[in-house]
């Protein structure tokens, strides 16, 4: 359950994987389904009741990535200039590039994304591996990663099924 908030210090690292999406039967694009979006917008008043302040989303550039982080930015008041695609996010994407440059940040943001990149991702800041750990995310599951001198940590974990 989400329950840390951004007063506690360091940098934080908000990992978001999209909401539920249709098949690529039913649209090749693969938009949120009803479901998704409802999901992903629990997601966000759970990290606006908890306080969380992002300065930045970035995404795959995937329609449900990107409609995710539309809904989540919208309640967490990120202007969409400071939304943005970014490479590296893909399922499939080597977690060390992203990883190299989420070390380098003064400042707290959002990645949104897929699996399995969102567990190596994660595995990859907590131990220097990306195959070590494995999270699993819930669709439009969150996982917050705190930096507090210099080492990273889970400091929450939820998804829509998470009390």
């Amino acid at each position: 359950m989400i329950g840390a908030t951004m007063g506690n210090g360091g940098v934080k690292v908000i990992l978001v994987r999209h909401g539920e999406a249709t098949s690529t039967m039913d649209n090749a694009e693969r938009p949120l389904t009803v479901v998704g979006r409802r999901h992903a917008e629990e997601a966000a008043e759970r990290l606006a009741r908890c306080g969380y302040e992002i300065e930045e989303i970035r995404h795959s550039g995937k329609l449900r990535a990107r409609q995710t982080a539309k809904v989540i930015g919208g309640r967490l008041g990120v202007p969409a200039n400071r939304m943005r695609k970014v490479r590296g996010l893909q399922p499939l994407d080597d977690p060390s590039n992203m990883a190299v440059e989420v070390e380098a940040e003064n400042r707290s943001l959002m990645l949104v994304g897929h699996l399995p990149f969102l567990s190596r991702f994660a595995s990859a800041l907590l131990t220097g591996d990306p195959d070590r750990l494995s999270f699993r995310f819930a669709d439009a599951g969150v996982v917050v990663l705190g930096r507090s001198r210099g080492r990273w940590q889970v400091e929450s974990v939820a998804g829509h099924d998470t009390p």
